[in-house]
């Protein structure tokens, strides 16, 4: 397995970054999440879009362009040779003297598998609510401190994850974002969060009889919603059957499914489209 470090590629075993880089001493840094499959990277653009964004948001200077930046990835892709794959680019605060003052990023880009399922099985996932509001929301940072630190508390409540939200708003999942179905509309929140990409993909499709809408709605919909459901990089739109040991719905996800065939076209409509360009 390889690494690339400031655009220069290591042995994992090798690869390395000094303990005065100020994700270390204090947490400082951004990243993206994108995955491969068959080798080709899915809406490259919109996720390196988001991490200079990001960036700019943290006031982290990107050491290289956005086209050394895609060449790093490509090249990172041919060595490892993972056709199925998540890809992690992080950018870091710098090696600091002081343990506080920024400096010159370093770029860290690492690939791992990653099991591609293109429909769920089972019912789906079951969330507990937490109230929590994330520091700099619109913006991919890698402080998950909250997420991690309750873990335990996710288990002890029969969940597999958490849904935050903000005195009965609702915002997002730690890696996801959320949506609701009622009798004509798809809901997401506006208020307060990352807007993911492939939730941008979904507020982009047409389905019949439904409008997607982007608009803050509380706890107590999520109750009562015909259906809920997720959406991420690595699960495209994925079912939620219970939230606070609630069912949702009646457990069908007709809708869920509709939209999540969409997305598998938009994903393959990509992957041709990434093809085209390299012929």
């Amino acid at each position: 397995m390889y690494v690339s470090i400031n655009n220069q590629l290591f042995n994992q075993e090798e690869a390395s970054l000094s303990v005065s880089d100020l994700s270390i001493q204090r947490g400082y840094g951004i990243f993206d999440f994108l995955k491969t499959i068959n080798n080709k990277p899915i809406f490259l653009a919109d996720y390196l879009n988001r991490f200079f964004n990001s960036a700019k948001e943290m006031h982290l200077p990107v050491p290289f362009s956005r086209t050394e930046l895609q060449e790093s990835i490509e090249k990172l892709i041919e060595k490892n040779a993972i056709a199925n794959s998540g890809i992690k680019i992080i950018l870091t605060g710098g090696y600091s003297e002081d343990g506080y003052t920024m400096s010159k990023p370093n770029l860290v880009i690492v690939q791992s598998p990653l099991e591609i399922n293109e429909h769920y099985a089972g019912n789906g996932v079951s969330l507990v609510t937490y109230n929590h509001q994330r520091q700099i929301p619109h913006v991919k940072t890698i402080d998950y401190l909250q997420a991690i630190r309750l873990q335990n508390f996710v288990k002890e409540r029969g969940a597999e994850d958490l849904l935050y939200h903000q005195n009965g708003f609702i915002r997002e999942c730690p890696r996801a974002n959320f949506f609701i179905v009622t009798e004509n509309e798809i809901i997401t929140p506006k208020s307060e969060i990352l807007k993911g990409i492939t939730r941008s993909k979904i507020l982009g499709l047409n389905l019949e009889d439904y409008t997607f809408v982007e608009r803050d709605f509380k706890l107590e919909d999520v109750y009562k919603a015909k259906e809920a459901f997720i959406s991420s990089s690595t699960k495209n739109a994925f079912p939620v059957y219970r939230v606070d040991g609630k069912q949702i719905g009646d457990g069908q996800n007709r809708i869920v499914k509709l939209i999540n065939t969409q997305l598998l076209q938009l994903i393959k409509q990509d992957q041709e489209e990434v093809a085209e360009l390299k012929v």
